[in-house]
């Protein structure tokens, strides 16, 4: 059973239910014989990231090996990868200009992390290469029958340090960008460029992993956090994810929004809002229940129920204002899923190009599942990455 107000809440809303508009197919897109004209993007659109690349050797197999079994992959690749590479790939390809800050080696897979992260159209020029060590790497190992993937990564060294990006370079790399991304890796010299970026008013996204040394400091700073599915509750000690979600903006007041991600069960965001005003108070736990209740679970493409402005309350944590949102995740067929890795990378990629587009949230939440479903059809981070001219999102955009 719902409380009364929290009925009220929804009856009253603007509560929305926001679904992809109809087909590509549909004569309404039909509107000229170069196809449906996309919303233009202003210059206004270089973002900068500092954090991990690497060099990904990945191969599937039908089965994940027993200790001491020899077995053979089923398809292989090599290429690009690492959290901040991957979701400045995805940025570079929806039409942002990213720029990168991390560190390699000048030894062949460092050439080919750089190589690559350019003919993708990623400015790579800040990026350090010492003389000797190793650039990162990782092993992953998809296992085709149970779709889920194994990570073995070997660090680069030397590692960065803040004395490896010059104060020249630092200013040269935040200048005009619109937005600033960290993945929470390289944290020293990470917070060298928050604390710049926070000086010059740039907003700041963090991808809140897992708790890792120094990501408290970032957090603090930022404007906008997108979590792993259950870093909420670890980092904040909160006996459900929708009254972590509350505490996180009640102990970060920089945070706009926060958004943690579930795979295949969509996300949820809690959008601050100014409370003055706001008369009535809802259990967000409650809250969540109707918006699940709400949506329609029978859809296959992502969408997005939200709630009216409300009090947020969390029993025992406090209340924020704000808005609570659930979004869908594709329901990708078994047939079509092959890899899940950079998911996640791929839907901050995607939150980027829809914060520096003024994307809506209810827009925005299943336009980022829709790119990370799509990339889930390939084997590899970066494979699969869409660009916005792709039939399959142009009816997320249009």
């Amino acid at each position: 059973m719902l409380l009364a107000s929290t009925q009220h809440a929804l009856l009253k809303s603007p509560f929305s239910s926001q679904s992809p508009s109809p087909s590509p197919l549909s004569p309404r897109f039909r509107m000229s014989s170069a196809g449906p004209a996309l919303p233009p993007l202003s210059d206004d659109r270089i973002v900068v990231g500092c954090g991990s690349v690497t060099l990904d050797f990945l191969a599937a197999v039908a089965t994940y090996p027993k200790p001491d079994d020899k077995t053979r992959s089923t398809s292989s690749k090599v290429q690009g990868g690492g959290n901040a590479g991957n979701a400045l790939t995805c940025a570079s390809r929806l039409g942002l200009q990213p720029r990168l800050i991390s560190k390699v080696a000048d030894d062949s897979q460092g050439k080919g992390i750089l190589e690559e992260l350019e003919a993708d159209g990623v400015d790579s020029s800040f990026i350090v290469v010492s003389e000797g060590g190793n650039s990162p790497f990782t092993y992953i190992i998809v296992d085709d029958e149970t779709k889920t993937r194994t990570c073995i990564h070997t660090p680069g060294y030397p590692p960065m340090i803040p004395d490896d990006l010059t104060e020249s370079k630092l200013l040269a790399a935040v200048d005009g960008a619109r937005l600033v991304y960290f993945d929470g890796r390289l944290h020293d010299t990470a917070l060298v460029i928050a604390q710049e970026a926070t000086r010059r008013g740039i907003p700041i996204l963090i991808d809140a992993e897992r708790k890792r040394e120094g990501l408290d400091d970032l957090l603090s700073l930022s404007s906008y956090a997108i979590c792993s599915a259950k870093f909420p509750q670890s980092w904040t000690g909160a006996p459900s994810v929708t009254s972590a979600l509350v505490s996180m903006l009640i102990k970060l007041p920089n945070l706009k929004f926060v958004v943690v991600t579930l795979g295949e069960d969509g996300c949820i965001m809690l959008e601050r809002s100014n409370e003055n005003g706001l008369m009535e108070e809802v259990d967000v736990d409650e809250l969540l229940v109707a918006l699940k209740y709400k949506n329609d679970s029978k859809t296959i493409l992502p969408t997005c129920v939200a709630s009216s402005e409300v009090k947020l309350h969390a029993k025992g944590i406090g209340t924020v204002g704000g808005r609570l949102l659930l979004g869908t995740a594709e329901k990708i067929p078994p047939s079509e899923l092959v890899d899940t890795t950079g998911a996640g990378d791929s839907f901050i990629g995607s939150i980027l190009y829809a914060l520096c587009t003024n994307m809506p949230p209810e827009k925005m939440l299943p336009f980022a599942s829709q790119v990370a479903g799509i990339n889930c059809r390939a084997l590899g981070a970066r494979t699969g990455l869409p660009r916005c001219s792709d039939p399959r999102l142009i009816s997320f955009l249009v």
